[in-house]
């Protein structure tokens, strides 16, 4: 089959690989019908996720036919249409039990890697390392699907595939965000980055009674969709002082809820000595992660407020004001998403008119333009804000 392969940093290759075959008696495999790019895939094309190797197929958001499966698959058959949830649960251990599926004992059979880089090992995560279990992407043609009953979910009669395709990966996180925020009604909410999670967590932060959000990026068009369709009001961090915004905006307060949905590779255009600071410690490995987004957080949020972290961090940071975070009492909440636990709540969502993911897929392309298109995401150009592949064209 056809499958978009990373072969090094910002090197990746359409290539001809075998197609995917049952392992375990409680797979699936899966015709890829659409399969998103993701701004957490940017960070394995930097270079920043070490164990990479050559030929790994990429992707992890995604939607197709179930075309085949194990004798053990119970709820699921042939011809079933599905999103899969990008972090894999095995749905058997205490933590999938509980509606941590993130945190799966089970479901990534490459533990020491994690184990030696954070004390534990989590969950599996398609395409995206051999740390995360070394599991095929879905940018390709075909995918193997493991704990296929707990993972894989049924799209609902009546909602297209271009709604549906988010509900795998940025759906889930961006509410998450917002949901272990415990957002409250009268809230404002202050979300950093309007790419596809972060669209998500505006919108998921109405849906949990915000009363307000606010937007901070600096691409016009991602500025310009977090307010015309998800109903933020918004902020250019290349223009204005974060803080001093915030402050007059908030009658000197501060947002109730601080969302990161940035991760390790922020951008500090506001301030130049500590952008340089944080891409120099990064770039000569005394720092993996740039926290800039943190940092921002920590100083603009309330007293007693909650900051919320989906942007995906891989290790250590530098120059973290500890101190604030904790003369402020503010409440951390974070991790990868649970999107086992929201994926049949968020299609209602979707079926009675209250979210609309579609309008993160700027571009459909065929998977042979898949190096071009990533280029295309990576440098934020044409106002794209997601890249959807169709394997199958």
């Amino acid at each position: 089959m056809k499958a978009l392969c990373w072969n090094g940093t910002n090197d990746l290759r359409v290539e001809r690989v075998p197609d995917p075959v049952l392992v375990n008696p409680h797979d699936v495999i899966v015709k890829v019908a659409l399969s998103s790019v993701c701004g957490s895939d940017l960070h394995l094309i930097d270079g920043y996720v070490p164990t990479m190797r050559p030929g790994d197929i990429i992707g992890h958001e995604f939607l197709g036919e179930i075309v085949e499966k194990g004798p053990e698959v119970r709820y699921l058959n042939r011809g079933d249409r599905v999103i899969t949830v990008s972090i894999i649960g095995c749905g058997h251990c205490g933590h999938c039990r509980h509606g941590e599926s993130s945190l799966c004992d089970n479901s990534n059979p490459n533990p020491d890697y994690a184990r030696t880089a954070y004390g534990h090992c989590g969950a599996g995560i398609f395409g995206y390392s051999h740390a995360f279990g070394g599991y095929a992407g879905s940018h390709a043609e075909y995918i193997r699907v493991p704990y296929a009953d707990f993972n894989a979910f049924r799209v609902p009669e009546g909602i297209s595939d271009e709604k549906a395709v988010f509900v795998s990966d940025a759906v889930p996180t961006g509410y998450m965000a917002a949901d272990m925020a415990g957002i409250r009604p009268g809230d404002v909410v202050a979300v950093w980055g309007c790419g596809g999670v972060g669209q998500m967590a505006i919108r998921s932060a109405y849906l949990l009674g915000a009363e307000r959000v606010i937007a901070i990026d600096r691409f016009p068009d991602r500025l310009r969709a977090a307010q015309m369709k998800a109903g933020a009001e918004t902020l250019d961090y290349s223009r204005v002082d974060i803080f001093d915004a915030l402050q007059a905006m908030t009658g000197g307060r501060g947002p109730d809820v601080c969302i990161d949905a940035v991760g390790m590779e922020a951008d500090s255009a506001s301030n130049a000595v500590e952008d340089l600071y944080d891409r120099a410690k990064q770039a000569v490995g005394l720092q993996t992660d740039r926290p800039a987004v943190l940092r921002q957080m920590i100083e603009s949020c309330r007293k007693g407020g909650t900051l919320s972290i989906v942007g995906v961090y891989g290790g250590l940071i530098d120059r973290f004001p500890m101190g604030a975070a904790m003369n402020k009492g503010l409440t951390f909440r974070m991790g990868q998403q649970n999107g086992q636990r929201y994926a049949e709540r968020l299609f209602e969502h979707i079926r009675n008119g209250d979210l609309d993911p579609s309008y993160l897929m700027t571009h459909r392309l065929p998977l042979d333009d898949g190096p071009q298109a990533y280029r295309m995401f990576k440098e934020k150009a044409d106002d794209c804000l997601r890249v959807v592949f169709a394997p199958q064209s």
